[in-house]
């Protein structure tokens, strides 16, 4: 690359690490902090519960490196051509391929790493973080219960263990099950211990009693030398039996198990996830060349025009928008698969073609100015009702 060509690169590249770091803070705060359970009711370490936030990062990579191009190009210009250098370049005579070429390298490098996180990375956090939730519900009663204390498994399932005995053995186990509509079960029993075989877990209690009352008031008692209950249907609901298309690889969607059971249930979803994930790589490019349409001209400070950041983050918001409207609805008619392409390639010719004839894509000034009219006319009525007290134009003080 040229000089020049290398200064637009490493100034949208430093734009766009700042950029992207900021933005998946922000996101990934949102998704972990509803999270925050998994500490407080499972037990998990500070360290168990970083891991498995650092999972949750993969998924929102290919939602956020779009976005953080699409700002990277619109920022970096508009500082460009606030500083008269986008002025100066075409002064120079240079081509507008000066500009344009570092930033589609930036860009195609964006959706590489968009490609290779949706279709590689993701997928497999999702199995992981998955698996953990498993192992971490499969262990709440050997080693998070506390002695003395109640602590609920799920909905309606709850456990309290008196002691914990030499050998991992447990004294005084107390289990209250009213997950079944129309009857509650409570045993008691005066030992307890987790027995393992393979990956399946269960917990035997030993000389006790289970009480059932049934929802008439009935209630019947029977006392048991050795009762076994299961504790790997909670392991099951966490772990691989419950994946989806949107949590399988590319390779699978592309070959999907004829025997599994999501896929006999929704063909159709695993066809449009496939195309989606085939397409939705290509949108930091897309973004890309709108912002270059949008902000790679030198424009006059005297010119009125909104700033550019806002016309290519709602040209941007718009586009991904259709790309999701169009990837949903195929999920449940095959009509809407070629719009899945169709979306991007659309969005990236119009700006290719505003490129090519030196042309500027922007948002109207009126739609800006309109927009500003209707703001100061609702500060105005607002203004007005706080003088005359609350009251409407035209309408009279109490006396």
């Amino acid at each position: 690359m040229k000089v020049i060509e290398r200064y637009i690169f490493m100034k949208g590249l430093l734009t766009f690490i700042a950029t992207l770091s900021g933005t998946m803070a922000i996101v990934w705060v949102t998704q972990v902090l509803p999270r925050l359970d998994l500490v407080t009711s499972n037990g998990q370490s500070a360290g168990n519960f970083m891991y498995l936030a650092s999972l949750i990062l993969p998924s929102v990579v290919p939602e956020v490196l779009p976005f953080a191009v699409a700002i990277t190009v619109a920022q970096t210009f508009a500082s460009m051509n606030t500083d008269s250098e986008l002025a100066i370049i075409n002064a120079s005579g240079a081509s507008r391929w000066v500009v344009v070429k570092p930033i589609l390298i930036l860009a195609a490098l964006a959706s590489l790493t968009s490609f290779v996180f949706a279709n590689v990375v993701d997928p497999y956090s999702k199995l992981e973080f998955r698996r953990l939730l498993a192992d971490a519900r499969a262990d709440l009663i050997s080693v998070v219960v506390q002695e003395g204390s109640f602590r609920q498994i799920e909905k309606g399932l709850f456990i309290q263990i008196g002691e914990r005995l030499p050998g991992g053995d447990f004294g005084g186990v107390f289990l209250a099950d009213s997950r079944q509509e129309d009857v509650d079960f409570i045993y008691y029993a005066k030992k307890g211990s987790v027995v393992e075989q393979g990956d399946d877990k269960t917990l035997v209690m030993n000389d006790g009693v289970v009480q059932r009352k049934a929802s008439n008031g009935d209630v019947s008692v029977i006392r048991f030398d050795s009762y076994a209950f299961d504790l790997s249907v909670f392991a099951a609901k966490s772990g691989d039996g419950s994946m989806y298309a949107k949590d399988r690889d590319l390779l699978y969607l592309l070959d999907p198990d004829p025997s599994d059971s999501a896929f006999q249930k929704k063909p159709q979803e695993f066809r449009a996830i496939l195309h989606r994930r085939l397409a939705e790589w290509l949108y930091p490019v897309v973004f890309a060349l709108i912002g270059l349409a949008v902000a790679a001209d030198a424009k006059s400070h005297r010119e009125g025009r909104i700033h550019p950041l806002v016309t290519t983050l709602t040209l941007a918001l718009f586009v991904r928008w259709l790309g999701f409207f169009t990837g949903n609805q195929a999920q449940t008619s095959p009509l809407f698969v070629p719009l899945i392409y169709a979306v991007p390639l659309v969005a990236s010719a119009i700006p290719i073609w505003f490129i090519a004839t030196n042309r500027t894509m922007e948002l109207p000034v009126t739609w800006a100015d309109s927009l500003m009219s209707w703001l100061r006319r609702i500060a105005d009525r607002m203004a007005f009702l706080r003088i005359r007290g609350g009251t409407e134009p035209g309408q009279g003080q109490a006396s």
